[in-house]
């Protein structure tokens, strides 16, 4: 009987990780992501289970919850093939270099402070570096498309569909043999919402046997998009004409390139006002790079249209990319009117935090917050309503005007998850996953009432057998 083990998201919503193996003795590997927030310190835990014991790595997307902690893998062990699409591999590596950077720089000045105090042996080691994020990338890889089935191995069938979350991302079906019976499991990795502007709508699921399905927003819907842009664009108008500043903590990929079609629009209809726009990070520049080279080919209608028209999908005149630290500094000087996008998203590190050390205190300017915040980052303790905020062991008066807009979320919300669940057929066993225990509650109700499906929450490392 075919077993699934879940040695991260489960309960929580990072660290995405899946054992499945099969009576065969297959052991398929979905995801290998690193937690986040409060759970961080699992990464430096054992996975688990044995890498060198697992036959093949499948990837959904490229988001650092799913596969940041892929070259500890490699690293421990794991030498097979990685499957994930083209764009999913170009974004990967963005994303692992720069948390190989930033786990290098961690660990440089918690060793220097610890050296103070004799303590330097007990600063732990980062989880990898640059080179091994580069073995990681060098082994062999499949690169599947999407909708084309393809042989994993013998009586195991392995299909990537659009999961409409950001470039690249799928979710994943895996048709198997049990005994003479055929059997479909379904990942769903992160699952879209029908309203994004940059990346084409999440397609349907026809029909699964069991069903591994992302909870993050499972206890809430969001606001709508036209009602979000329109508050976006209200914020961004008022504390520019009262010249203050808009400091934007964004994710690299997806969040970012919504951001700036939405800024490009406003300055293409003239709804703009004068101002300086600076998307002041690296990591960020980088994946819009590889979003301009896929304009064509897996972006939105609307987004193809806006390169024939200008030739560009999100460069305008008033948008400036600081790659380097003398750059970045330099926002410093500008004292009004200006937009500042920068990582991390949740504030848990990168350039955000000198913007909102310098900015945070001033009641003319805002923060806007465009996506999810973990438990335990900087993040969401502003969002959660903190009057103080440490950073750089200086507290910093929270008084700027603080915006969660969460209709530009890249995840399903509850509606769209039922949605989306409610169109599979012969759908045996529903699991949840990637979500918040008490929010994957609410939405294990929900599923009851409208579905009339129960669906099981996950427990860390629990078996799953798939009877």
């Amino acid at each position: 009987m075919a077993t699934v083990i879940s040695y991260g998201a489960a309960e929580v919503v990072t660290g995405s990780c899946h054992l499945l193996e099969l009576d065969s003795g297959e052991r398929i590997l979905v995801d290998c992501g690193m937690f986040q927030g409060r759970e961080e310190k699992r990464n430096y835990e054992d996975f688990g289970f044995d890498p060198k014991s697992v036959d093949y790595l499948l990837v959904t997307h490229a988001h650092l919850d799913h596969v940041g902690r892929i070259p500890k893998l490699v690293k421990e062990g794991y030498g097979g093939t990685i499957y994930a699409t083209d764009a999913t591999f170009g974004l990967a590596e963005v994303i692992m270099l720069d948390s190989a950077k930033i786990m290098k720089e961690d660990y440089l000045t918690h060793y220097k402070k610890a050296q103070r105090r004799g303590g330097e042996k007990d600063v732990p080691l980062p989880l990898y570096e640059e080179k091994d994020v580069m073995h990681a990338l060098e082994l062999p890889r499949v690169l599947p498309v999407y909708d084309e089935s393809f042989e994993l191995c013998k009586d195991v069938t392995v299909t990537y569909r659009n999961a409409g979350h950001i470039l690249g991302s799928a979710f994943i079906e895996i048709e198997y043999k049990e005994g003479n019976e055929a059997r479909k499991i379904v990942f769903s990795g992160d699952i879209g919402n029908d309203n994004d502007m940059v990346i084409p709508n999440l397609v349907p699921c026809e029909k699964a046997d069991y069903l591994y399905v992302e909870s993050t927003y499972g206890d809430r819907n969001h606001q709508g998009a036209l009602q979000s842009m329109e508050e976006f664009k209200k914020v961004i108008n008022d504390t520019l004409k009262e010249w203050g500043n808009v400091i934007i903590p964004s994710f690299a990929i997806e969040r970012t390139q919504e951001i700036l079609c939405i800024l490009k629009e406003m300055h293409d209809k003239g709804e703009l006002p004068e101002c300086q726009i600076f998307l002041d990070s690296p990591m960020a520049s980088r994946a819009t790079a590889i979003y301009k080279q896929y304009a064509e080919e897996l972006l939105s209608k609307e987004c193809q249209h806006i390169k024939k028209r200008d030739g560009t999908v999100f460069d305008f005149e008033d948008l400036k990319y600081t790659l380097t630290v003398d750059e970045s500094k330099a926002i410093n000087d500008v004292d009004r009117r200006a937009i500042i996008i920068a990582g991390s998203g949740m504030c848990s590190g990168g350039r955000i935090l000198h913007h909102l050390k310098n900015r945070l205190w001033n009641r003319k300017n805002a923060v806007i917050f465009v996506g999810y915040q973990a438990v335990g980052t900087l993040g969401r303790r502003i969002v959660d309503g903190a009057k103080w905020a440490k950073i750089y062991h200086e507290d910093i008066r929270v008084q700027a005007s603080i915006y969660t807009i969460n209709g530009f979320s890249a995840h399903a919300d509850q509606n769209g998850i039922i949605k989306w669940v409610k169109g599979i057929e012969d759908l045996h066993r529903i699991f949840l996953i990637h979500g918040e225990e008490d929010k994957q509650e609410v939405l294990r109700e929900v599923m009851g009432e409208k579905l009339h499906e129960k669906a099981h929450i996950v427990e860390p490392e629990e078996v799953i057998y798939l009877s």
